[in-house]
């Protein structure tokens, strides 16, 4: 096969209104190969757009897996961040989580379900994020199951907070979690201190396994960084769209 094929992309990039972070948000917007929209598609949102299309190369990732493996197409909607304020919006302790949370549901979910044509079943939905952006990702599916049952964390910052979120709920077995973390990652510098990043993934995974949540949770030799998270890929988005 052409290698070429796996190189060419349409992205689109929009501006999302919202009354809730005051701002006009960035996306970056995956069209698959063959894109037609008269049909609908599973959809994957990424918390740092740019970097999962920059560094983790999602799109050549999902091109390979729709011409290699017969993956179903999928629109995938990468939604950017200010790296000054990326904490605050993504942390549970930030000032800002709350407003992001809120515009992620409320806002930027029906601009893209207007915009262009994603499936609304949750299940066809899939919250994808690196570190804090993985810890948001799970936060937004426990507070909006009706929206959210699937998550792909990678290296989730799933420190006290979120332990602590996740002891909350009863019954977890509607959620889906793909989970890896690197071997490497128990000492990670955040910016806001070092934290164990293997072990607080292995106190998560138990609390989740405890509520009876589906969870494919991997430990691999690897750092806190996309040279580690880009070979994850492939294979935790096959778990979800093959």
């Amino acid at each position: 096969m052409d290698q070429d094929i796996y190189y060419k992309r349409t992205i689109v990039k929009e501006l999302v209104p919202s009354t809730f972070l005051g701002e006009k948000r960035p996306l970056r917007i995956y069209l698959p190969p063959g894109y037609n929209e008269l049909l609908s598609y599973p959809v994957i949102y990424c918390q740092d757009g740019e970097d999962f299309f920059n560094f983790g190369r999602i799109a050549t990732t999902m091109n390979r897996l729709i011409y290699d493996d017969q993956a179903e197409p999928a629109i995938i909607v990468g939604v950017d961040v200010d790296k000054s304020i990326r904490t605050s919006e993504y942390s549970p302790d930030g000032d800002r989580f709350t407003s992001y949370c809120r515009f992620f549901a409320e806002e930027l979910l029906p601009f893209v379900e207007h915009h262009y044509p994603v499936r609304t079943d949750p299940n066809e939905r899939i919250l994808a994020g690196d570190s804090l952006g993985g810890t948001v990702s799970l936060h937004l599916a426990l507070d909006y199951p009706s929206l959210f049952t699937r998550v792909i964390s990678l290296s989730g910052a799933f420190l006290l907070s979120t332990q602590e979120r996740i002891r909350l709920e009863s019954d977890l077995s509607w959620l889906s979690l793909s989970m890896v973390i690197g071997l490497e990652e128990k000492d990670v510098d955040t910016g806001r201190g070092r934290f164990d990043f293997l072990e607080a993934n292995r106190i998560s995974k138990q609390l989740l396994l405890e509520r009876s949540c589906p969870v494919v949770y991997e430990e691999k030799p690897g750092k806190h960084v996309w040279g580690f998270w880009q070979k994850e890929l492939p294979s935790m988005l096959k778990r979800f769209l093959l």
